[in-house]
């Protein structure tokens, strides 16, 4: 079993909690973010560090605390530094261009595809295969980021599609004769 909950959370000095009973939130330079911590948690402030505990002693709330203990991390380093993922677009004609809140995308299809970003994530693109998506929250990111995915997934035969920056796809060999 993890004991990622035993790690405390060091706070930097730029960034503030605030924390009322189960509710948190963290501010910092990139934003404002809160959260309710789990009823089988427990959150101790003492200085710039956080400290979490399971209330009870039971497998639920000792993963619980793990998982509140990461959520809380990922916060108080999105409000610090922020959160940013690359996707790459592979395939003739594929283009992608953001403009504000929205990016127009390009995808061989028979329409264009206009992708309105949730609040609180931008995008700017270096190149016309490049998207680059910037949050101080990660899980509003991620899910950002999957659904621009999710209009053309990387396909195994020629690799055309959008696929994360980071990501390997996996070729398969063409039929043979």
């Amino acid at each position: 079993m993890s004991r990622i909950a035993n790690a405390p959370v060091e706070l930097p000095s730029a960034v503030k909690i605030d924390l009322k009973g189960q509710d948190l939130q963290v501010s910092g330079k990139n934003g404002k973010l809160s959260l309710v911590v789990h009823d089988k948690v427990t959150v101790q402030q003492e200085e710039n560090v956080l400290k979490f505990a399971a209330s009870e002693n039971s497998k639920e709330a000792k993963a619980l605390a793990g998982t509140m203990r990461a959520l809380v991390n990922n916060m108080v380093s999105g409000v610090d530094k922020g959160f940013e993922k690359k996707l790459i677009l592979n395939g003739v004609g594929y283009r992608a261009k953001a403009s504000g809140k929205t990016i127009n995308l390009a995808l061989g299809l028979s329409h264009p595809v206009d992708y309105s970003l949730p609040e609180g994530v931008t995008a700017e693109t270096p190149s016309q295969t490049e998207i680059v998506l910037k949050s101080a929250d990660k899980q509003l990111l991620g899910q950002a980021a999957a659904e621009i995915r999710a209009f053309r997934p990387p396909e195994p035969y020629k690799g055309k599609g959008i696929r994360y920056g980071d990501e390997h796809v996996r070729r398969k060999e063409a039929k043979k004769k």
